[in-house]
């Protein structure tokens, strides 16, 4: 890095989940996707990768996902072997690496819970959501291991507990309180030592550095506020501006605001609405829902470029946080996924009619979106409530929920999802499977699927027989648009300019179906 010269070495062309160097930065542990599973290598720089030896993983099937990190003080390499993508459960392993011989010892396996781990002062800290739906921090002795010398550091709370960090000798807690981030400094015994001020209401990471210095980073930002970097020091408590994105937004002519509404079920979940500030709740505004509801993954607000430009055109927008994610814990996630994911639409259904009656918006004016699992929730609100939304936008979408297993990596969410193989699963997915209840000659809101051939996480073909079967059988009138890139995929990647194209192209399709007038 300091000689910005390129070294020879190359890895395989593969999946990867894991790389880091050793402390003497000659070697590098590394996790990729082989035919038979996930396995663990390690490369000694300047030798050639084909002859790098497996160090773990032997036996570990392709459903499950390993990660690998090496310690800040270069004593540990720590192995997360994860069971499936929604991690209801994960097994822990270590190794030493001041050690003569190589051995990865077991530190947690066998047990039905989230683990998360990293190394501070010759202790393992754990946060797990063990017997803790919020989750909790533990303390345990690489040592001695075994679960009666377990400790409590950081107990579980009222609200969950997003991520942790170690620094500056201290333990970082981010949490999610009414799905904004909430940042604690705890001491290594677990005594609160201070909340971290944030500007606003928004999204903040946890704390980054290292357990041997006080001087630690975080980077907050919201719907109209652009990413800042602030330096924080954790023995003062002391922060300011490190960094500041030049990205010209009036953050000051934006409001922003959380209501609730009820589900079908009864069940009150929480909105974020963003406008101009001195709209008219008059039913005439354009309104951008968007959502996901999955996988433990919660949507606080962060900046977003393309809810900015629809602000200033005076739309409003819109981010409820459905059952299936992780804005309330494990309990909110697990009533929306697998027998429970009707919920998760059930939850954005009831968000349109909520911005409806109050007046924010019409059904005319209203366009939704969302990606991935968000994109499956997309293909719910076009086959079960057409009514209510005048365009959608459907990016690299699950929609095939019968087949959808047997395709990429996309065994990794059965958990979440369930399989068709199952005859009590088959049930549930056929109830709400979007490909399987297109109906010949219905009305469908105007619908632009997103997707492309370097999708190499959700297959591409969802989209595609998708749009051919609406662009078939849909009742005409609406466009059922399909945006294919040959070589931008699911994780982004793209340049500026093409990442600049892409949200213009998509913008223009929801102000084009709107009617809205851009000058």
């Amino acid at each position: 890095v300091n000689s910005k010269r390129e070294l020879a070495d190359r890895l395989p062309h593969a999946r990867y989940s894991g790389l880091d160097f050793t402390r003497d930065a000659k070697s590098i542990y590394y996790t990729y996707q082989t035919p038979q599973g996930p396995r663990v290598f390690r490369h000694d720089l300047g030798t050639d990768a084909a002859k790098d030896p497996m160090v773990w993983g032997e036996g570990v099937g392709p459903e499950k996902i390993i990660g690998t990190s090496v310690t800040d003080d270069g004593r540990f390499l720590i192995v997360t072997l994860i069971y499936g993508a929604s991690a209801d459960r994960t097994d822990l392993y270590i190794a030493s690496l001041d050690a003569p011989q190589f051995a990865v010892r077991p530190i947690v396996t066998n047990l039905d819970a989230r683990f998360i781990g990293d190394e501070g002062g010759g202790l393992l800290y754990l946060q797990t959501n063990w017997n803790a739906p919020n989750s909790k921090v533990i303390a345990v002795d690489p040592a001695n291991p075994q679960r009666e010398n377990w400790k409590t550091i950081v107990p579980e709370a009222e609200v969950p507990i997003e991520n942790m960090a170690l620094v500056g000798g201290k333990i970082c807690v981010a949490y999610t309180k009414n799905a904004a981030s909430l940042l604690r400094v705890f001491g290594a015994d677990g005594k609160l030592v201070r909340d971290v001020a944030l500007p606003t209401l928004g999204s903040a990471s946890t704390l980054l550095g290292r357990w041997s210095s006080d001087e630690s980073f975080y980077i907050f930002n919201s719907f109209f506020v652009p990413p800042t970097i602030f330096r924080y020091d954790l023995k003062t408590g002391d922060q300011s501006t490190w960094w500041k994105s030049q990205a010209p937004v009036q953050s000051d002519q934006f409001t922003m605001q959380q209501v609730w509404y009820t589900s079908k079920d009864g069940t009150r979940i929480p909105m974020f609405v963003a406008h101009k500030k001195g709209l008219k709740l008059d039913g005439s505004n354009p309104a951008y829902l968007t959502a996901y509801g999955g996988f433990n993954v919660s949507l606080e607000p962060t900046f977003s470029a393309e809810a900015v430009a629809w602000m200033e055109r005076g739309g409003v927008y819109a981010v409820p946080n459905l059952r299936g994610g992780g804005e309330f814990g494990e309990n909110w996630h697990k009533a929306g996924m697998l027998e429970k994911k009707q919920n998760v639409f059930d939850d954005f259904f009831a968000a349109a009619e909520w911005l409806i009656s109050n007046h924010y918006t019409t059904a005319a004016k209203l366009v939704a979106e969302g990606r991935s699992n968000g994109g499956l929730l997309m293909g719910a609100a076009m086959t079960q409530r057409p009514d209510l939304f005048r365009a959608i936008i459907c990016g690299y979408p699950l929609l095939d929920m019968l087949r959808y297993q047997d395709f990429l990596v996309a065994r990794y969410w059965v958990p979440e999802y369930g399989s068709s193989e199952n005859a009590d699963q088959f049930k549930y997915l056929y109830a709400y499977s979007p490909y399987q209840h297109v109906k010949k000659d219905a009305k469908y809101p105007g619908i632009l699927f997103v997707s492309g051939d370097s999708d190499t996480r959700v297959a591409p073909l969802h989209a595609r027989k998708m749009a051919a079967l609406m662009q078939a059988d849909a009742a005409p009138g609406r466009p059922v648009l399909l945006k294919y890139d040959t070589k931008a995929g699911h994780s982004g990647g793209e340049p500026v300019t093409k990442r600049i194209n892409d949200i213009t192209d998509e913008l223009s399709f929801l102000f084009w179906q709107l009617g809205v007038t851009l000058n």
